[in-house]
């Protein structure tokens, strides 16, 4: 007969791993409801924790690393601030967060910073992975050196990652087309792109998504030849200006990746947001602003504290050879108009309580 463990217990109760530990344990920061609820899983599989295996893994560090953009691209700072916060308060669970920035446009030098690590190093590693063929050649000898690697926010599926943690991109850039042929006249009319770039995968499948739709659904939409702007705010606002130049008519605008603080400064400027439906993006303060005061439309986002939990929680269950629980680790997609932003969020929950 199968041993009941403590993974049935946190599937049965609908809760993180984490959360059924600190339940029994006893430990604070567990709303009541959710403790009813693994006792009841408890209860109801006749659960019985093996306590040589949880000493056993108390004495285990955790040593991950995190491969993150840096530059100016507000939802790679929100990423990067979400695990340096779980890096500071994970340390006393024995689960040591290391934040290492990269350039996301850079396979090279991407592939150079996977090139050096490995099992002495770290015990697993997540990685914002450009879809370049080096990188997949780092990630796969990577894996070879037994470090175990999943991608975040954009994915390789041809290396051999073990979990990718992030949205489903085609779904987000189908979100978009629809969004856009809905909002703008059923009459022909120029939509404008820009991308960060589309060697990053999860751009190139938004934008894949996003121009499906379109062609199906909204084919008297014009969908211009995209603009490639490496999330860069100035490269951004640059492109926007030239845009508008180019085309006066232009009346739709998909920004697939960062650089709204650009796009949004120079659609301010020309007078013009008014009259042009902009879709983007990530929910930031700088987005957020963008939707009260009607340049942006509507925003499609990503939770990354969700993003960094979950690859935490994927790369310990990765370490100790147990099963991920797919549903948990579902990252959403939210689209949020000017009438349903979220109020300010609460610090995120590194404790591992239920996303």
């Amino acid at each position: 007969m199968k041993r009941v463990t403590i993974h049935d217990v946190a599937e049965t109760a609908g809760v993180s791993l984490a959360t059924v530990d600190r339940v029994l344990n006893g430990r604070p920061g567990v709303r009541k409801v959710t403790i009813e609820k693994v006792k009841q899983a408890v209860e109801a599989l006749n659960y019985k924790p093996d306590v040589f295996a949880a000493g056993l893994a108390k004495k285990r560090v955790y040593r991950l690393h995190f491969l993150i953009p840096n530059g100016p691209n507000a939802f790679m700072e929100d990423l990067t601030r979400e695990a340096l916060s779980h890096a500071e308060t994970m340390s006393g669970d024995r689960m040591h967060v290391h934040v290492e920035p990269i350039d996301a446009f850079d396979g090279h030098r991407v592939a150079g910073t996977l090139a050096i690590l490995d099992r002495s190093q770290c015990d697993g590693v997540a990685v914002v992975a450009p879809a370049f063929p080096e990188v997949q050649a780092a990630i796969d000898r990577l894996q070879d050196r037994g470090v175990p690697v999943v991608t975040l926010v954009s994915d390789h599926p041809s290396s051999s990652r073990q979990h990718f943690v992030g949205i489903d991109n085609v779904a987000a850039g189908r979100t978009a087309g629809r969004l856009l042929g809905r909002f703008l006249p059923r009459s022909p009319a120029k939509v404008a792109i820009i991308a960060g770039s589309l060697g990053l995968r999860d751009h190139a499948e938004r934008y894949q998504g996003c121009r499906a739709v379109i062609e199906q659904d909204y084919p008297h939409l014009e969908l211009l030849k995209v603009r490639e702007g490496r999330d860069d705010n100035a490269r951004n606002a640059d492109l926007m200006r030239k845009l508008l130049a180019e085309h006066p008519d232009l009346a739709g605008l998909y920004n697939i990746g960062a650089g709204n603080r650009g796009t949004i400064a120079a659609l301010k400027e020309s007078g013009r947001s008014q009259g042009i439906v902009f879709v983007g993006h990530e929910l930031t303060p700088y987005t957020r602003e963008a939707l009260q005061d009607d340049v942006l439309d509507a925003v499609i986002a990503q939770d990354p504290g969700h993003e960094i939990r979950s690859a935490i929680r994927v790369l310990k269950a990765l370490c100790d050879g147990v099963p991920i629980i797919e549903g948990q680790e579902r990252i959403g997609i939210d689209v949020f108009l000017k009438d349903n932003l979220p109020g300010d969020l609460e610090p995120s929950d590194a404790a591992g309580r239920p996303v």
